[in-house]
């Protein structure tokens, strides 16, 4: 006996190895965590899969308990020792209703709504505030709350902030100024219990769904990429099962600030049991040094693009690939190989592309194009076939054979897949 309460379940033959909830291979290459009082399993995602070099999924008791706010205990019980009574948790607090109402007005003394106003038009920036429900608050001069609404309406709580309505940048001198609504309110019995900001909007079940840390940059970037729903878990570290398991079965496409793109496609695989993780590495590849100290986040990136041209993009000379089709370089995590479309860089050879753009060039010749859109691997949609295959032409052919630029050459291949298969 170790003397843990928790261990990996001892190998007795196959029928104490399972399909692993990560990568999804038919081999049974799972180990369970069961619980040494009971031997019995604490949940079937919880354990470790022993293809590590291609998987990595680790799932422990101490992290499903902590996303599930259940007592951990990490060793084993004595005989002598009382059972001790775990209490119910409490009800869920909720902001009053009458209190969330009244913030909503007075936009007009918000900094944070000043800088959208700045950063688009007052029109759009209404649109902004009342698709987010952004608060005012008397708590500081020009403050703004963010208001965590779930799916059912209920307002969980509120967080309140202050933003240069010149830069859109939080105001950290003399303090960071950053507290809770139930703090301010003096709420002292209320029981947080966090959702994503954005969640409200899940109620739409056919866009796929973008998560960054801040809510402002969920806003920004909700203007220049409005295919997805986009919501914030509100720091690097939020990104848990809790606020996730509302994203069940969905398609999500991670965009982490820098730095923090190995921690989130690392969480990315613990989650992966509960949807489909995509992981953007777009400011990785497009950052500078001097971004990366000043620790660049997406909306940090895109505010310098004028909007109307992700929105409705306008073709450029010499311009091979929009900044619009630039974000959505993404890769999977933790999903099958077969996603229609998709193939790991590693599955290709170094060297020269020839071959395969001549069969392209020689397929895209003979073919009608599409007059309706479609949705590209699940997350990217084409409305202009001629621009979008020229300028992934131009970019493989002026990047023959580099790796980072293979994904061009992937979503036209992707691309002859799928038109292929509308023809057949």
């Amino acid at each position: 006996m170790t003397g843990f309460k928790y261990i990996l379940e001892p190998y007795k033959g196959m029928n104490t190895r399972y399909h692993c909830p990560g990568c999804q291979q038919r081999a049974k290459t799972f180990s369970r965590y069961i619980d040494t009082e009971t031997d019995e399993h604490i949940n079937p995602i919880v354990g470790r899969c022993n293809r590590e070099i291609n998987c990595g999924y680790h799932y422990t008791p101490k992290q499903y308990f902590q996303d599930n706010n259940i007592l951990f205990e990490t060793h084993q019980r004595k005989s002598h020792r009382p059972q001790i009574n775990i209490p119910k948790p409490k009800p869920i607090s909720l902001i009053p209703v009458e209190v969330f109402k009244a913030s909503l007005k007075e936009h007009e003394t918000n900094s944070f709504v000043k800088f959208l106003i700045k950063q688009f038009d007052v029109e759009l920036a209404g649109e902004l505030v009342s698709r987010y429900f952004i608060g005012t608050s008397k708590h500081w001069n020009g403050a703004t709350v963010f208001w965590q609404i779930d799916t059912q309406g209920k307002v969980r709580t509120g967080k309140i902030m202050l933003y240069s309505p010149d830069t859109g940048k939080r105001v950290k001198e003399p303090f960071n100024h950053i507290t809770w609504a139930y703090k301010a309110l003096k709420l002292t019995e209320f029981e947080l219990r966090q959702c994503l900001f954005g969640e409200h909007l899940l109620i739409d079940k056919i866009k796929p769904v973008a998560i960054v840390e801040s809510e402002k940059t969920a806003i920004i970037a909700s203007v220049y990429l409005p295919q997805f729903i986009w919501v914030a878990v509100g720091s690097l570290t939020n990104l848990t099962a809790e606020k996730c398991s509302i994203l069940k079965g969905r398609k999500v496409i991670l965009f982490p600030d820098l730095n923090a793109f190995d921690k989130w496609t690392s969480k990315a695989k613990e989650l992966s049991h509960i949807a489909i993780f995509f992981v953007s590495d777009l400011l990785e590849r497009k950052a500078t040094e001097a971004e990366r100290q000043k620790g660049f986040d997406l909306a940090d990136y895109l505010v310098k693009y004028d909007y109307k041209v992700f929105v409705f993009p306008e073709p450029k000379a010499n311009e091979p690939l929009s900044a619009v089709q630039a974000l959505v370089e993404v890769n999977t995590v933790g999903q099958p190989d077969n996603i229609i479309g998709f193939r790991r860089p590693d599955q290709y050879k170094s060297g020269s592309w020839e071959q395969d753009i001549r069969d392209l060039e020689n397929y895209f010749a003979k073919i009608t194009l599409p007059t309706q859109p479609i949705i590209l691997n699940n997350c990217l949609p084409i409305t202009n076939f001629l621009k979008f295959i020229e300028s992934h032409f131009a970019t493989v052919k002026a990047n023959n054979g580099n790796q980072i630029f293979l994904p061009y050459l992937q979503r036209l291949q992707e691309l002859k897949q799928v038109l292929s298969a509308n023809t057949n």
